[in-house]
This record gives structure tokens, sequence and C-alpha cells, in this order.
């Protein structure tokens, strides 16, 4: 048996929600995997928790403790045997803070990192790998990467041996949302609205619906699975919130279906990344993929092309695939 230390940043609906999932699959890590993960602190906001054992898990998920200020995340990493971060705060694409701190603080004190925040990745991406291979730690992502759809567990297991000569996916579950909504009737604020309403689209839902979310998860993909190190200026960024009904009523009268992608193409020795807004027909399998619901397409040299489709946009999805990397980084010690 492996004990898994783990400390977690960020006590957000994704943080809560890979809280809860690591709660109720303790068991299962225990028997099938031989992890017995153990949380050791969580910090957010208003502070941090530690000597979790004690504590009532719907009370803490509700928020109905105290939480201690002023504790710094660098002692407690110093003072734990080293195990796992994973960092869940607010993504900023811009500047990649408070993240981009927090994973060069674990990485530089031996804590493998595990983050569904894609800010401090698209900010200093190829600094963080180095210092990860350097220092012989894992750096996982699949919740930055589109969450629940197995964007690169697919691209670096599946498709192994085969060159990647393009990409081509729906990474963004609340524009495929009001895309969906739009084709069924509604105009784009009235189903913006319902998005938000259903707690699929943020209350400010710009990164999405603005094309940076699904340009920064492109990117993060493309520079992993491709060994690449394109930065965000390298990607020409489309949104949604100029389109009208009458766009979606002509592509729908055509047959085809409004999709916003995120496009890696090779044109002869180069790539192009992009998100565009596309009209694609029903020979594209990405065609019937509807609601917040995601999925990607790799073009290969020798398995033609492979689609995965699903991981709808939840809470609950981004924090099953923080577990899952977790589970990821030990498994070669028990296969």
């Amino acid at each position: 048996m492996k004990v898994v230390n783990i400390v977690l940043v960020g006590f957000g609906k994704v943080g809560k929600a890979f809280f809860r999932i690591a709660c109720e699959k303790r068991d299962l890590c225990l028997q099938q995997y031989g992890l017995d993960i153990q949380f050791k602190a969580i910090f957010e906001e208003s502070g941090m928790l530690s000597s979790l054992n004690h504590l009532n898990i719907e009370d803490l998920l509700a928020n109905n403790i105290d939480w201690r200020p002023g504790i710094r995340l660098d002692s407690v990493l110093e003072k734990e045997r080293a195990g796992v971060l994973v960092e869940c705060t607010p993504s900023n694409i811009k500047k990649g803070e408070p993240g981009l701190s927090h994973l060069h603080q674990a990485l530089d004190r031996g804590w493998h990192v595990v983050t569904a925040n894609k800010g401090p990745l698209v900010v200093d991406f190829p600094g963080l790998k180095r210092k990860a291979k350097e220092k012989h730690l894992a750096l996982k992502f699949s919740g930055a990467t589109a969450a629940a759809l197995p964007t690169l567990d697919v691209a670096l297991f599946s498709l192994a041996g085969a060159e990647i000569t393009g990409i081509e996916g729906i990474l963004n579950g609340t524009t495929n949302y009001i895309l969906t909504r739009m084709e069924d009737g509604m105009d784009y604020r009235e189903a913006l609205r319902e998005a938000q309403a259903k707690g699929i689209a943020e209350s400010d839902p710009s990164l999405d619906v603005e094309g940076w979310d699904t340009a920064s998860k492109i990117l993060l993909i493309a520079n992993e699975v491709l060994g690449t190190e394109f930065s965000m200026k390298d990607v020409k960024v489309e949104g949604i919130t100029n389109i009208s009904p009458h766009i979606v009523n002509q592509a729908r009268k055509k047959g085809k279906s409004l999709k916003l992608l995120g496009k890696l193409t090779k044109i002869k020795d180069e790539f192009k990344i992009e998100v565009a807004l596309s009209a694609i027909d029903d020979s594209n399998p990405l065609f019937g993929v509807d609601g917040a619901n995601k999925g990607i397409t790799f073009t290969t040299d020798t398995m033609d092309k492979v689609t995965v489709s699903g991981g709808k946009s939840d809470p609950r999805g981004a924090g099953a695939s923080l577990l899952k990397d977790i589970i990821n980084i030990y498994r070669s010690s028990f296969f």
C-alpha cells in the first residue's frame, strides 16, 4: 500500500467536487490501486484547514467550519512528507497567478502536481515542464484540457506510435450548449442565461464565449502531445459573442451544425493553431456532440481519424479527472 499525501489549493466548485469524489472513492483506491489517499491540508481564501480526519465532510463542503488564516502554503509543503499538490484556484491566463506560484513552490519542494488551472500552464508551460522533468516529478493537467473528456490520455497512450497530424475539438461545454440551444430556436442572450441558470456557464462567461478557454485547451493539448511550445500569441481566436440567429438558421437549412472548434492543422512542416466557429456536416464525427458535451478528433498517419466524445462540462467530471491523474502518477508502481 502506498500512502499519498494530498494538499488541495482552491476550494471552489471544482475543488469541492474533487474532495467529495476522493472521499467517496477512498476504499476503491485502496482495494484496486493500493493507494491510501490522505488529505493533509486544504487552502482557500479564508485560510487553511489541516487534521481533516475529525471533520464532518458535509460541514466542510458547506463551509460550516473555521478556517485558519495566515498559514503559508510553502510551510505546509515543507512540513509534510511530499505527495501531490492539487491546484484548483481560478484560471488567470494572462499572469497565471496565484496558481503559477503554487505550482513552482510544490515542484521546488519535491511534490507532484495535478492541476485543473489552465493559467499557469498557458503562461509558463516550458518552465513548469522543465522543472518537473529535472526533479523527476509528475505534472498532470487533465482537468485543464477538457476535464472528463480524456484528450491527453487518448493522444499519449491510445495513439502511441502514431504521428498526430491534426487535432479538432469541441473543448468548451458552455459554448457548445449555447450553440445547441440556438439551433433549437433561442437567441444568444437567452441561451446564455439558461446556461448560467443551470450552472454550465459562469456568472462572467467571457473566457468561454470569447474563445479563450478553448484556445487555452487546444494550446495545452498541442504542447503536451506534440512537444511544441506554442504561446497564446500564436493562436488565432474567434468566439461566439457576435453570432446571430440568422447564421445558425442558415447553417441548419444546409444540414450543418455550428461548433466552436479548437483546431491544430499541419501545413507542410508547420503547425497552425486556431479557434474558429465552424459549420460542420454529418460526415464530421463531432456533428452530433450537443449540449454541454465535448469531443475531440485526432488525425494520424497510421490510425486514421480517432474521435472521443462526452465528458460534459460539470465540476464533478473535472474533480474526477484530478483523481484519475493522481492514480496515474502511481500506476507504474502497481501494474
